[in-house]
């Protein structure tokens, strides 16, 4: 018993596939002279969009208790009392 080919549908895809990956493979240079790689330059894009966090000045031991009483007033006395799973 012989194998039966592949129908029209598969070689379609198959012929597809190759021409997809021929695209791909055509548009890689392999050039190495460049002076920066893919990872250099993926490197220095992180490099430069990362978090920086902020450095709030320091505060005087009287400065911050106004400012934790004043957040706890404003959390206590808000209008809506949704239960975000914070007790007091």
């Amino acid at each position: 018993m012989s194998k039966p080919g592949p129908s029209p549908d598969e070689f379609d895809e198959e012929e597809l596939i190759r021409s997809e990956f021929d695209s791909i493979v055509s548009g890689l240079s392999l050039d190495e002279s460049a002076p920066t790689t893919y990872l250099d330059e993926l490197e220095r894009f992180e490099d430069t969009n990362r978090f920086i966090p902020p450095n709030p000045p320091r505060q005087s031991p009287r400065a911050m208790w106004r400012s934790i009483k004043r957040a706890f007033n404003r959390w206590f006395n808000r209008d809506y009392h949704e239960d975000d799973g914070a007790e007091v």
